[in-house]
């Protein structure tokens, strides 16, 4: 049995950030564990007897595993967090918070996904017009779910605003954000960025994601 957390991930994957976010948020210390994707490191057999998803993040707890970004910050704040600030235990503001995780999961990430993984594996530089549109539509939901707001739930920083804000700060990979035609997306992405440690969690990976991706694409309108 291992002691204390161990997260195995890559920086450039935004659910890994997301969980650094988190952990950070918390206050918890933590083993980083590198996983090289390119080089296939998650597909070893150690790995899959861990994760049979052969999937990153993956989170260690003293020898309990979890992986999926959302299932690994869930437990997190379940178990540790001293407050349900960032997951509330209110069941309508618990399902508030879920919708907008599983709204990053299906959506958000789906959009980024769908484009990096053939350009990751296959070189599919070329990214058709129905992508872009995906991309789109993540950008016009968030700017709808924020409203009024400073945050995706409302007034308070909760699991769905490190999460979202993870992958939706990583869709300029594939397409820069209008900041005229979704302003609430920019200003909240600006406030998450003055997080604490923000720039030590997100934005090195963040950035290295970015320099991949956006000179090699070419989007189809």
């Amino acid at each position: 049995m291992m002691s204390g957390l161990v997260l195995y991930g890559t920086d450039i994957s935004p659910p890994v950030r997301a969980c650094k976010l988190v952990l950070r948020a918390l206050g918890l210390d933590y083993e980083y564990k590198e996983v090289n994707l390119l080089a296939g490191e998650h597909k070893t057999e150690e790995y899959l007897k861990k994760n049979p998803q052969n999937t990153v993040p993956l989170l260690e707890d003293n020898g309990a595993l979890i992986w999926d970004s959302h299932a690994i910050v869930c437990y997190l704040v379940d178990k540790y967090a001293k407050t349900d600030d960032l997951y509330p235990k209110d069941l309508l503001k618990r399902a508030q918070v879920q919708q907008r995780l599983y709204f990053d999961a299906s959506v958000l990430f789906m959009a980024l996904r769908n484009v990096s993984v053939p350009y990751f594996y296959h070189k599919v530089s070329v990214v058709p017009k129905e992508k872009v549109d995906n991309i789109k539509d993540g950008y016009a939901f968030l700017e709808a779910f924020l409203g009024d707001n400073p945050y995706v739930t409302g007034s308070t920083l909760t699991l769905a605003d490190l999460c979202c804000g993870a992958t939706a700060s990583s869709l300029a990979a594939i397409l820069e954000l209008d900041v005229v035609k979704y302003p609430k997306v920019a200003a909240w992405l600006e406030r998450l960025s003055k997080l604490p440690h923000y720039e030590e969690d997100n934005l090195p990976g963040l950035n290295a994601y970015i320099s991949l991706l956006r000179p090699v694409l070419t989007l189809e309108h």
